[in-house]
């Protein structure tokens, strides 16, 4: 049975053999091929399909060590430079008002004239196209708009002043106003506040309140007094301090044999120690009402 199978394998090899003689040589038709060759190019071929393949599966799988790696360049960001606008062209700071304090009582149908004290706190100059114009509230018959009159520069204080006509009808009124610069934009508001009073005697306001120490004597208060007609008019002053209780000064009267302002004034002794005080007027009779504050120091 083994020299059967030995047989067998001993006759195929020499059908390849005889195969391989009879094939066709592609560079010498006319010379017959050496079954050496025909081998040796087999194994070449197959050899060379092995390493091709080979490559391939590397290729699919690796890198090749020849590559060229190249870092990845991230454009820098461009940056937009940004100038903020200057919002402190026109500013204001209200300093006090010149005419017509907070509460001043007024007939129905009084004229009068309200004075503010401005200063200008923005960067612009405030020309005379600048104006004072109606905002909201009772409008008291003032012009608006009206002009200012000539230039404010930055950090310039000037007063502004309106003529204003009381209402009718008895009651408390607030007129509120501000400027416009020539760009129509509204800033530094101010505002008038006053009450309307029945017509019988009255004080209709309580003007240039001062007070100052004097040296070896103590305070002295003054204050211009204006009614609307003849009439006595009772008032005492008061003294303020922080955290204590309010001192008063005895009942005066002072007689107006018209309408007009009189100036009252007083000399108060009783500084009870070094500190700092206020001190205000208050009509007893016929308003009942209080006007006015000033400080002053107790040395």
């Amino acid at each position: 049975m083994k020299s059967k199978r030995i047989f067998f394998w001993l006759l195929l090899l020499s059908a390849l053999l005889l195969s391989a003689c009879n094939m066709p040589s592609a560079t010498e038709p006319d010379r017959p091929a050496d079954p050496n060759a025909v081998f040796t190019a087999a194994a070449q071929t197959a050899s060379v399909q092995l390493t091709q393949a080979a490559d391939s599966e590397d290729a699919s799988t690796s890198t090749p060590t020849t590559s060229v790696f190249l870092p990845t360049v991230t454009p820098a960001p461009t940056i937009i430079t940004i100038t903020p606008t200057s919002d402190n062209c026109d500013k204001a700071k209200f300093i006090t008002d010149v005419s017509i304090p907070d509460g001043t009582g007024f007939a129905p149908g009084e004229s009068f004239t309200k004075t503010w004290r401005i200063r200008n706190d923005g960067d612009c100059t405030w020309t005379s196209d600048y104006a004072l114009i109606f905002d909201t509230g009772e409008k008291m018959n003032g012009a608006s708009p009206q002009l200012l009159m000539g230039s404010v520069g930055p950090g310039d204080t000037v007063d502004i002043s309106i003529d204003l006509v009381a209402p009718n009808t008895t009651g408390n009124y607030t007129s509120n106003w501000q400027i416009r610069n020539t760009a129509g934009k509204l800033f530094a508001k101010v505002y008038v506040q006053i009450k309307v009073i029945d017509p019988t005697f009255a004080v209709t306001s309580v003007q240039n309140l001062e007070t100052f120490y004097i040296s070896g004597r103590g305070a002295a208060f003054t204050a211009d007094v204006t009614v609307n007609r003849a009439g006595k008019v009772k008032y005492h002053w008061i003294v303020k301090e922080s955290g204590q209780p309010d001192i008063t000064t005895p009942i005066e009267e002072i007689d107006f044999a018209s309408s007009g302002s009189k100036e009252v004034s007083a000399l108060w002794t009783g500084c009870p120690h070094s500190g700092d005080f206020t001190a205000s007027l208050y009509v007893d009779d016929p308003n009942h009402q209080q006007f006015g504050s000033a400080s002053f120091k107790c040395p």
